[in-house]
This record gives C-alpha cells, sequence and structure tokens, in this order.
C-alpha cells in the first residue's frame, strides 16, 4: 500500500492541475496527515474469524459483520475529534453543528458504538436520527464517523491473504460486505478488479458485468470517456447506476484507488448529468 506522504503528493498534483479541486482535496490532504500514524488508534477492533473462513466466502457471507466489531469509547471518540477537528479546519460547512458533534463526543451523550454498526450496514435511518439529535447535516456525521471505521477496515483487510478471496463471485467486498467503489483493469490481459468502498480489498470480478445489479448483457452495459487518461465510466443500463474504472495499463497503476476516486470527480458530475446514478 501507498504512503501516507504519496497520497498527500498525488492529490496535490492533481490540486495544481485541476484548480477546481483544490479545496475538497485540501480536506482529504489534511486528513491523511493527520490520521498517519495513528491507524492504529481508532478504538475499533474486529475479531477476522479463524475457522469457517473458506465456508462463509463460498455461501456468498463477507468475512465481517457489525457483530464482529468492538468499540472503544473513549479511543474512538478522540479520534472522531482527530477528524472534526480537520473538518472544521479546512473544510466551509457545519461550524455549529461540527461544535455540537464534539461537544456530544466529549460528554458519551452519542452512542459512537451503534453508530458505527450503522455506517457499516448502510442503516440510514439510524444515522439519520442521530444527525438530527445532534443538529449536525447527516453527510457531516457519517463523514466524521467513517474515517476511523475505514481506518480500522483497512488494517483488517490487509491481513486477509487475497487467494483467500480469489474465487469470491460478488459485487459487494468479501471482507465488509461494503459496495465496489471503484473497478480496475490491471496486467497485460487487463483482468478487472474491484476495490471496496470501506476497507479497500481488492477481488476480481468478471470483465463484462454490473457489481449492482449482476446484469451481464452486452448490449446493456456500456461507458465513457472524457479524456486520454486512464479512467473512464462504466454504465449499467438494466439499472442506472455506474462504477468508475481505472486502466492501470494506460497510467497511476501505483496510485491507490481511493485517491484516484477523489481525483476523478468530475467523471461523478458528468455521470449524474446523464442520469446515472453511482452504485450502492
Amino acid at each position: 500500500m501507498s504512503s501516507t506522504s504519496e497520497k498527500i503528493a498525488f492529490l496535490a498534483r492533481v490540486a495544481g492541475e485541476r484548480p477546481e479541486y483544490a479545496e475538497v482535496l485540501s480536506l482529504f490532504r489534511e486528513l491523511y496527515g493527520a490520521i498517519g500514524g495513528r491507524e492504529g488508534e481508532t478504538g475499533i477492533t474486529f475479531s477476522l474469524p479463524d475457522n469457517c473462513r473458506a465456508e462463509r466466502l463460498r455461501d456468498g457471507f463477507p468475512l465481517l459483520s457489525a457483530d464482529d466489531m468492538a468499540v472503544d469509547r473513549e479511543k474512538a471518540a478522540a479520534f472522531v475529534g482527530l477528524v472534526i477537528d480537520v473538518m472544521a479546519r479546512v473544510g466551509k460547512d457545519g461550524g455549529d453543528g461540527l461544535g455540537r458533534l464534539r461537544r456530544t463526543m466529549a460528554d458519551g451523550s452519542l452512542e459512537l458504538a451503534p453508530l458505527l454498526a450503522a455506517c457499516l450496514t448502510r442503516d440510514r435511518k439510524t444515522l439519520d436520527e442521530a444527525a438530527a439529535s445532534v443538529g449536525i447535516q447527516a453527510p457531516l456525521l457519517e463523514f466524521a464517523l467513517e474515517a476511523p471505521l475505514r481506518t480500522a477496515l483497512e488494517q483488517v483487510a490487509q491481513a486477509v491473504d487475497p487467494a483467500l478471496t480469489g474465487e469470491w463471485r460478488e459485487g459487494y467486498c468479501p471482507v465488509c460486505g461494503s459496495r465496489a467503489g471503484m473497478a480496475e483493469l490491471a496486467g497485460e490481459e487487463g483482468r478487472r478488479y474491484l476495490s471496496c468502498s470501506a476497507c479497500f480489498h481488492r477481488w476480481p470480478y468478471r470483465r463484462l458485468g454490473c457489481p449492482y445489479c449482476g446484469n451481464g448483457e452486452p448490449e446493456k452495459l456500456t461507458y465513457f470517456t472524457v479524456d486520454d487518461g486512464p479512467d473512464r465510466v462504466d454504465v449499467c443500463l438494466a439499472c442506472s447506476r455506474y462504477v468508475k474504472t481505472r486502466d492501470s495499463r494506460r497510467g497511476n497503476a501505483g496510485v491507490p484507488l481511493e485517491v484516484e476516486d477523489l481525483a476523478t470527480i468530475h467523471l461523478d458530475l458528468l455521470a449524474a448529468r446523464e442520469g446515472y446514478e453511482r452504485g450502492k
């Protein structure tokens, strides 16, 4: 995995090439800098089962679930506070709301464990209700919670042997069950891989197929590009969802897909303009 400094350097280069990205990328550059070296301080741990791994995967179940997560409230609150500090320092939105969120972290009035579980299971109702109780926009609350959760999940995913998930055929992550964030074409033959949006685990997937609805009809699968770069948008006409794809044979092979995702926001905007929705 690339170092934090390499991620920050890549985002700085992108911001220089695309000034319109500078504001949003500065948030992530600051966040990577704040988290770097503290990946083990999230207060979130997962018990990766030692037995039955192959059986779980064979039956279509990811290795981890919310039941496997343990949260040290004090450590997790401190890490979330670190994220809030970055958001308040760099971002333009949520000043008062972030202040209230910081106070609820300090006094323990907001239960972190169920909210982190809600992030993992995509329980929108629980997150929306918590945001309303604090008086903060739901996306800001999610951002503050997802940063430590993804950091903890990434640590677990790095310990998973890729060979264990090599036969996984689903469009969702075999480690944590989250949706695919991006796809990649790699190697001389351009084998297709999906990358998890939460833990960033990468697994092979069939070349023709929508990871969100499973559609494999060639006439209902298309893509578009906007320049000569390595990135494109793969679109499923059956469900109107898309996944951004990097052809690493054309460049950026060493760049983590999570930062490539940030560097291609223009593709998300174009896809939305055409009426397509990002897969979830």
